[in-house]
Formats: C-alpha cells, structure tokens, sequence
C-alpha cells in the first residue's frame, strides 16, 4: 500500500503509550493499535483530528506516501 503510517515513531517521539492515547482520542485500544501498525484500510477525519490533537502533531507527521517502486513519477498506471 502507498500510504505508510508512521502513527508509532510519532507516539515514541512523544512518549506517548497506546493506552493513553486511546483513552485521551476516545478510540478503543484494538483499534488504535490496527491504526498503528497500519493494518487499516481507511480512518475517520475525525479521528486523524483527535489523534493529532492530542499528539500536537500534522496528519503530514502520521501518514507518509511511499509510490510503488514499479512506478515511476509522471507515469500513468
């Protein structure tokens, strides 16, 4: 998938534990932890916002475009 997140180097820079940052977000730890290791396909705006918000982070700092290696720029799929 293009899209890498990135949500575990941010909690680490900010010290933050899983737990804690599920309870200050309001998301369920199951969630947040599928979050976390990316394995979701989509997230709420609402959500990223809370996440943000309480990291004092930009989505920018979470979610990272990594193109497919097979792709190069300019060229259509």
């Amino acid at each position: 998938m293009p899209i890498v997140l990135r949500l575990d180097r941010v909690m680490a820079d900010r010290k933050m534990s899983l737990n804690a940052l599920a309870e200050q977000v309001g998301i369920a730890n199951v969630n947040l932890s599928k979050i976390k290791t990316g394995k979701v396909s989509a997230i709420r705006f609402s959500t990223l916002e809370a996440i943000c918000e309480t990291l004092h982070c930009q989505p920018g700092d979470i979610l990272e475009y990594m193109p497919p290696e097979n792709q190069h720029v300019g060229e259509e799929k």
